[in-house]
């Protein structure tokens, strides 16, 4: 039942990309953030401006990342280093967390303007979950989640939520490390075999890999099936929906119809967010 092998008994899911369509929001905000940065970067010391690509940039160096991380990745594959500077930095100091922080404001308005839409078929996997027993929590590397949580209206279906405020706050390492979803386990109170991790992001399917979780769902939104597969999915799928009765699953290492379905659960235990 929903794909999972019989002793998955958990459920956690990164949220943009996964549950929610603010991946394209994120990757906007990062596109504006850093391309005013490698224009005046390119005026200062004379090096041909070379815009952010919003496909391979973002896919290798941005995409599930802590804020600070993806700066410092995506930077340094331009050969660009800047102080780390502090977390309160302001949108205008050229730092790691000041561009960090640049990229935040810009986001936080498109989803002001914007809104936040989630994914049918997510929603539907969500209410597929509760139902059957299944433990749920959020697992994101965003300091916004929550907002994006209940703008999405999906608080209801979320039990616990572990994100970048929490990550600070604990010194838990960022993807592709596992450290969040250890922690996101942890608040569940399952071991890490049996909760299953649902990722879209290269570093998030490693981290589920790394954790040693039982069953890493790859998410496909962007034609990078194979490269979520030598991350370390297990499955690959487009959508959630292809976990449902009657859906269809993509094989990466292992189908997980060749570990036999389950999802028997724990009872829904009632929300325990994590703020």
């Amino acid at each position: 039942m929903l794909g999972l092998p019989a002793h998955v008994t958990a459920c956690l899911f990164d949220l943009d990309g996964v549950l929610t369509q603010t991946a394209r929001v994120h990757n906007a905000a990062w596109a504006e953030t850093f391309d005013e940065f490698l224009r005046r970067w390119s005026e200062a010391t004379g090096e041909p401006f070379r815009p952010y690509d919003p496909g391979d940039d973002y896919n290798r160096y941005v995409d599930g990342r802590p804020r600070a991380d993806g700066v410092r990745t995506f930077l340094a594959s331009r050969q660009i280093t800047l102080p780390e500077g502090e977390p309160g930095d302001p949108p205008t100091v050229d730092t790691v967390n000041g561009v960090g922080n640049r990229k935040n404001v810009v986001l936080l308005q498109r989803i002001h303007e914007d809104g936040v839409l989630a994914y049918q078929g997510s929603v539907d996997y969500l209410h597929a979950a509760r139902a059957a027993g299944l433990r749920r929590a959020v697992v994101s590397a965003s300091a916004n989640a929550g907002d994006v949580v209940a703008a999405a209206g999906l608080e209801p279906l979320i039990e616990a939520r572990v994100d970048g405020v929490v990550a600070r706050q604990h010194g838990l390492r960022g993807k592709p490390h596992p450290d969040t979803f250890l922690a996101g386990a942890e608040l569940l109170g399952v071991r890490p075999d049996e909760a299953a991790v649902f990722e879209d992001a290269l570093a998030g399917v490693a981290a589920g890999r790394a954790g040693n979780f039982g069953l890493v769902v790859g998410v496909d939104r962007v034609g990078q099936a194979d490269a979520l597969r030598e991350h370390g999915a297990d499955i690959v799928v487009r959508d959630l929906s292809e976990l449902l009765p009657g859906g269809q699953t993509r094989p990466g290492r292992a189908d997980p119809t060749d570990a036999g379905l389950g999802g028997a659960g724990t009872a829904d235990a009632g929300p325990e967010v994590v703020r």
